[in-house]
């Protein structure tokens, strides 16, 4: 493995020349993103957002199904207090250079744990998101009804068609992943010639095994984070700095 560190702010991330003509050979890559990308924003990840008097719950207090049937005033304050804070930071460098990697392949899927919306603002497309989206509502009862979140000051909303609370379309502890996307994200690694980890952990599952996934069908593996993870030792390639720095050097190095 290859293995490199990304000093901040003194210099420009170095590719191995190998890397760069394999992915402009490349027609095929997936991403993989997490909440470090997010973060490069401002933004705050989920226990971090645990703030104020937020501090006293803990996550099965505010992010299960159970929590929601107790007190769906509560949790759907403390998911009002994180789709404002999300809609208060901007994309950031690296939102913004995967937009321009998108542009460069002929199949290109972002697959995301985040559910900040930031990517979409950023512009990009071919989106799945594992775990859903905080300006999205849906039925606590699963009669189908999908819109973008709406604000009542006493009150949680309710489904139209059986009277059901709404509840933010998240994936809370002890939900399935989305059958649909999930899918498109298993077709995604099952094909690509690259796959791409970043900003994530690799601690949280299923989305933890796309990347050895890809990696045991012939991918190539680039694991671009902050600090090393335990798919450090797996990855092809391993850079360790911001994501926001990291994506818009690679962005030039595939354009020189």
């Amino acid at each position: 493995m290859d293995y490199f560190r990304v000093i901040l702010g003194f210099m420009t991330t170095i590719f191995p020349s190998e890397l760069i003509s394999y992915l402009r050979a490349s027609t095929r890559v997936a991403v993989l993103t997490g909440a470090g990308v997010s973060q490069e924003s401002g933004l705050r990840t989920f226990r971090d957002a645990q703030v104020g008097i937020w501090a006293q719950y803990k996550p099965e207090d505010l992010a299960t199904p159970q929590a929601f049937e107790r007190n769906p005033r509560l949790v759907w304050d403390f998911y009002t207090t994180r789709r404002e804070g999300a809609g208060q930071t901007e994309p950031n460098a690296g939102h913004l250079a995967l937009v321009e990697l998108e542009r460069r392949f002929a199949q290109f899927s972002l697959i995301t744990q985040n559910i900040d919306g930031l990517h979409q603002r950023a512009g990009s497309r071919t989106l799945i998101e594992l775990h859903g989206n905080l300006r999205r509502i849906r039925c606590s009862q699963g009669c189908g009804i999908l819109a973008e979140w709406v604000e009542l000051p006493e009150s949680v909303p309710t489904c139209p068609k059986c009277g059901a609370p709404l509840r933010p379309d998240v994936i809370w502890f002890g939900e399935q992943l989305p059958p649909a996307e999930l899918e498109a994200a298993i077709k995604a690694v099952n094909t690509c010639q690259a796959f791409f980890s970043i900003g994530t952990s690799g601690l949280v599952q299923p989305a933890a095994s796309l990347a050895f996934a890809a990696r045991s069908r012939g991918a190539v593996l680039v694991e671009i984070n902050y600090d090393p993870t335990p798919l450090t030792e797996h990855a092809d390639y391993a850079f360790h700095g911001k994501s926001g720095e990291i994506l818009p050097d690679l962005v030039k190095a595939l354009e020189e």
